[in-house]
């Protein structure tokens, strides 16, 4: 199975940790975020996988030669300018093109700067029983942005803050439904098929073509993972807090 590490953002949020050195770079109890998601995703079953890089590009580079790319197949995609989720899947794409003739299978894009137990096994099986063109790992907890999903666990819109209005991108097929409004982990399987439908160019979201192609009647698909820890480490407190799961337990390294 093959995934990709979305590891080319700038990580200011995580200053001064990020002063001399990427995000993915970053240690928690001696490991980096990088090596930590990488032997999630090995316990998975991924062998292959992609690393968009961008800011401090070449240490990263380097920091996967001196280790041996930790066994695994690994291949990176430099960005020139940050491209975003979206952009940088779709630089990408490529590395996820089956062209053996076999039935190409769904891969995994996970954020360096996430900690989580959640189970990609179950996710993928979820994707697979469902036929959908994306699952997102979800959680129902306060965000500054929350998705909008229907009765049916189908994307239906998003929504900033919790008092805005609702951006529903397609129409309830029952007046009655209750709208969940969930917080994305940044954790995504996704069906190659999607990789043709990337009709945005440069720099953009991947929530974007997910809210576009839900519009159109695709299955993009929660996957709840309210009993999983997770922790996005985006600022140098919640990399002490995750250093402190991770030394009492809470959550397995």
């Amino acid at each position: 199975m093959k995934a990709m590490i979305l590891a080319a953002g700038l990580g200011t949020r995580l200053r001064p940790l990020t002063d001399d050195r990427p995000k993915a770079l970053v240690e928690i109890n001696g490991r980096t975020l990088l090596e930590i998601t990488l032997s999630r995703l090995r316990s998975f079953g991924v062998r292959e996988v992609m690393i968009n890089v961008y800011h401090f590009a070449d240490m990263i580079l380097e920091y996967l030669k001196t280790n041996d790319n930790f066994g695994m197949t690994i291949e990176v995609s430099r960005e020139e300018a940050l491209l975003d989720t979206g952009g940088g899947l779709k630089k990408a794409a490529y590395f996820f093109v089956e062209d053996s003739g076999r039935p190409e299978e769904p891969f995994i894009v996970h954020n360096v700067d996430v900690l989580s137990a959640i189970d990609l096994r179950r996710m993928v099986q979820l994707h697979n029983e469902n036929q959908a063109l994306a699952t997102l790992a979800v959680q129902d907890r306060k965000t500054s942005r929350y998705l909008l999903f229907d009765d049916q666990l189908q994307l239906c819109g998003r929504r900033s803050g919790s008092d805005e209005e609702p951006e529903l991108v397609r129409s309830l097929l029952v007046r009655s439904q209750q709208v969940q409004a969930l917080a994305f982990s940044g954790i995504h399987v996704i069906s190659p098929r999607f990789l043709t439908m990337m009709i945005e160019d440069g720099a953009f979201s991947i929530i974007s073509s997910y809210l576009r192609l839900a519009a159109q009647g695709e299955k993009i698909l929660a996957f709840r993972a309210d009993e999983y820890y997770w922790r996005d480490l985006g600022r140098p407190e919640n990399v002490a807090q995750a250093a402190q799961d991770l030394k009492q337990k809470i959550v397995a390294q």
